[in-house]
């Protein structure tokens, strides 16, 4: 058994995490401090928290276990009982830009100088100077070299991964704070930041067309099967081995057009069923898809 089993079950277990920031990242930051063990609590402005509004089933998942709070901040009211807030809070996560929390008062000088043991996680969507510029998930994920044509991605990359890096700053944050007691510490997570980060497996040239997980290996592609699709992941020797044993193709370069086009063949004039049952016998990697 680990010496200290609750920390690292929830290893923020007995902090307190005040949030203010709304939508999708730091909500989604939010819900993975909660699953951490940490205490949350969210201020929304009178209006509520917009996913609320246009995805209840998303703001419900995002939330669950966080106390939620009314509180207008433009006001002197709502402002004094987010500091009494955090004078019980060790940190504070936002996605404001810079400007409209110094509007609030609410600029880092000014809250370290009023609570100097509080340390604040700020979501932007790009650092330093360029965190006043307006952007969202598709623009940043675009800078980053992943939008391609005109299909837009199949998911939020930028903001869930910059919700994962606000999680990690606020491990950060605390674990500096519990080894110099007192002292705030002020983290930055921009948002073009987290999309650079998941290009960098593009930008190395591993997920271009000629990269060998971008399509060039004839064992990792998604292939049309007689009933739906398949894809395939056998990028190992071995695995690919297996594959192009199971299709008869013999010892085949995965990296020339051939070995696809063989592979492809043969997938075409295969079910679905019977790719799974290939898959198990053989130990290969795959999954079936509908059409």
């Amino acid at each position: 058994m680990p010496p200290f089993p609750d920390l690292v079950a929830a290893p923020l277990s007995g902090v307190r995490v005040l949030s203010l920031a709304l939508n999708l990242p730091g909500p989604a930051a939010l819900m993975r401090c909660r699953a951490m063990g940490a205490s949350c609590l969210k201020f929304e402005p009178p209006g509520g928290d917009p996913m609320a509004h246009y995805n209840q089933a998303a703001y419900a998942a995002l939330h669950e276990g966080v106390t939620i709070e009314p509180a207008d901040l433009k006001t002197e009211a709502g402002l004094a009982q987010l500091h009494r807030a955090l004078d019980q809070t060790e940190v504070l996560l936002t996605s404001f830009r810079p400007s409209a929390l110094a509007k609030l008062g609410l600029g880092w000088d000014a809250l370290h100088a009023r609570h100097p043991a509080l340390c604040q996680v700020a979501i932007v969507g790009a650092p330093g100077a360029r965190a006043e510029e307006p952007g969202h998930d598709l623009t940043y994920l675009a800078e980053s070299g992943l939008v391609t044509g005109t299909e837009l991605p199949p998911t939020l990359y930028a903001d869930m991964g910059g919700a994962l890096l606000a999680s990690e700053a606020v491990l950060k944050a605390v674990l500096c704070a519990r080894g110099q007691p007192g002292t705030g510490l002020y983290l930055e997570v921009a948002l073009n930041a987290s999309a650079d980060w998941l290009a960098l497996p593009r930008s190395w040239g591993l997920t271009r067309p000629t990269g060998a997980v971008g399509g060039a290996h004839a064992g990792y592609r998604v292939y049309p099967c007689a009933d739906g699709r398949v894809a395939v992941a056998a990028l190992e020797p071995h695995f690919a081995a297996r594959l192009c044993e199971a299709a008869g193709l013999g010892t085949q370069d995965m990296m020339a057009p051939a070995a696809r086009a063989a592979l492809a063949d043969w997938l075409r004039t295969r079910t679905r069923a019977e790719l799974e049952v290939m898959a198990r016998e053989r130990d290969v990697p795959l999954l079936t898809l509908e059409p």
